[in-house]
């Protein structure tokens, strides 16, 4: 099989993110006179970036953040995360060995995600998966941000990559309407962040583990090909 980019989603695909994103959520909530909300509530509220996760945070709160207040909140959030980011979010299962046997095979490796690139970049860094990217960036490193195609197809530049020779791996709508808007197939993991079911999302394929990655994307890749 030819050289392709895989491009990545981050939280939810990756790494295993809930629990440190939702204790700085709760913290912010805390703050501001709100309940915290639980673990098992991360699928409905992780996957658009911090800003809307506070958003939905404070909405399943009832209630509703004015701008300036929330521009104040999404600093704080941003600052207290960065601190805690890697504190409890590991890789899943099999992704640092895939990672290892797709760079093996020749295969350019970004993320492309709607977190803000710094706290992605410290994130792989401190999980020690920083050295499989060429490129990481968030929602925050062009003027688009998925599920704007251009936010996936500048990431593909960004890493030397083609994007006629990509293939896009996410867990919810988001990714999977980027990779349809840049004309990209689009692998889903079924573990991720997301309220429905990644079946049912429209991707290429469904995996449940990351050694399913290798046979899959020949799948795919063979359709151009590759």
């Amino acid at each position: 099989m030819r050289a392709l980019t895989l491009v990545f989603d981050l939280d939810g695909t990756l790494v295993h993110t809930a629990p440190d994103l939702m204790a700085t959520l709760n913290m912010i909530l805390a703050r501001e006179g709100a309940a915290p909300l639980p673990l098992e509530q991360a699928n409905a509220l992780i996957g658009g970036g911090a800003r809307v996760l506070l958003e939905r945070g404070f909405a399943a709160n009832g209630r509703t953040i004015d701008e300036g207040h929330m521009a104040e909140l999404y600093r704080d959030f941003l600052d207290h995360y960065a601190e805690h980011l890697a504190e409890h979010s590991r890789p899943y299962d099999g992704v640092e060995a895939a990672l290892a046997r797709f760079q093996a095979e020749g295969h350019v490796l970004a993320v492309c995600t709607n977190k803000v690139t710094w706290h992605s970049r410290k994130l792989v860094e401190e999980l020690g998966l920083a050295g499989s990217f060429k490129a990481v960036c968030g929602g925050d490193a062009f003027a688009w941000r998925k599920p704007d195609a251009r936010h996936l197809t500048m990431t593909i530049a960004e890493a030397g990559g083609d994007p006629a020779r990509a293939v896009m791996v996410g867990d919810s709508i988001t990714d999977v309407s980027a990779a349809r808007n840049a004309g990209i197939p689009v692998i889903c993991v079924d573990f991720g962040y997301t309220d429905v079911p990644a079946r049912e999302l429209g991707a290429d394929a469904v995996v449940s583990h990351f050694s399913e990655l290798d046979h899959t994307i020949r799948a795919i890749a063979a359709r151009f090909g590759a």
